[in-house]
């Protein structure tokens, strides 16, 4: 009997699709001289940490908006945290993770207030003419009475009431920005650009008059019967306001020597 046959081993057979051939590197040709389409780098995506630290500074922008609204009409007593929180349009837990009390929320907002106002007065400088930097610093308090009145009626209601949660800042920050600036209006005074004055009264005085219009713009309204709000009225204040400090305390050129002649 015929030993059995051992089964036939057949080679394997090559695939049909050969493997594909890895892609060239950008600018690389091909096989076949064809150019290979480079892929377009993924855009950048927005920095998170920005965007998020954006939206964060408007939520506190809008909570103390609400908030100088509510403390210039009622006051720090008067007015409530549900109350800041409806009109912010936020929850209460959400004002209170970002305020922990309506005091620091008081707080914050005088501060603002206080960098506001005095953000002009830190315009001051000796180099200055003394003229044009006055008439400037009206104008400015001015346009912060006409566009800020709440801003001004609250800082007032806070200075009437003993200022008890300002004190630090007053005693400190608005001192010595005043120190500061008076010494420059010594020096306009010793330069003879500017008459005798204790530089204290005139700050004093530029502050009463302009913020006048703010703090008092019912009173202003139903003498005059006009309001800031009006251009016509609004240049016609600055003219006077400007005319009243400068006439009583600048002297003007060759003011001296007339004096001495006659």
């Amino acid at each position: 009997m015929p030993a059995p046959s051992s089964p036939t081993r057949t080679a394997p057979t090559a695939s049909r699709k050969s493997a594909r051939a890895p892609l060239p590197a950008s600018g690389q040709k091909a096989a076949g001289g064809r150019t290979e389409r480079t892929r377009s780098p993924r855009p950048a995506t927005a920095n998170p940490t920005g965007r998020r630290q954006r939206q964060l500074e408007d939520k506190r922008s809008t909570i103390l908006g609400a908030a100088l609204g509510l403390f210039s009409r009622y006051g720090l007593h008067g007015t409530t945290v549900d109350q800041v929180a409806a009109r912010a349009k936020v929850s209460k837990s959400n004002l209170l993770y970002y305020y922990a009390s309506k005091e620091e929320l008081y707080v914050s907002v005088l501060r603002d207030l206080l960098d506001l106002w005095l953000t002009p007065l830190r315009g001051f400088s000796a180099e200055q003419d003394p003229r044009e930097a006055i008439a400037g610093y009206i104008r400015n308090k001015l346009m912060l009475s006409r566009d800020r009145p709440d801003a001004s009626r609250l800082f007032c209601l806070e200075m009437v009431q003993g200022a008890p949660l300002l004190q630090d800042e007053l005693a400190h920050e608005l001192r010595e920005l005043v120190e500061r600036k008076s010494g420059v209006i010594r020096a306009w005074i010793e330069a003879g650009a500017l008459s005798p004055v204790e530089p204290h009264h005139l700050v004093f005085a530029l502050w009463a008059i302009t913020q006048h219009y703010a703090d008092f713009a019912v009173q202003v309204q139903a003498v005059s019967g006009r309001t800031l709000d009006d251009p016509e009225f609004f240049e016609e204040t600055v003219r006077n306001v400007q005319a009243i400090v400068l006439d009583g305390i600048a002297r003007a050129p060759g003011q001296d020597q007339a004096a001495s002649r006659s």
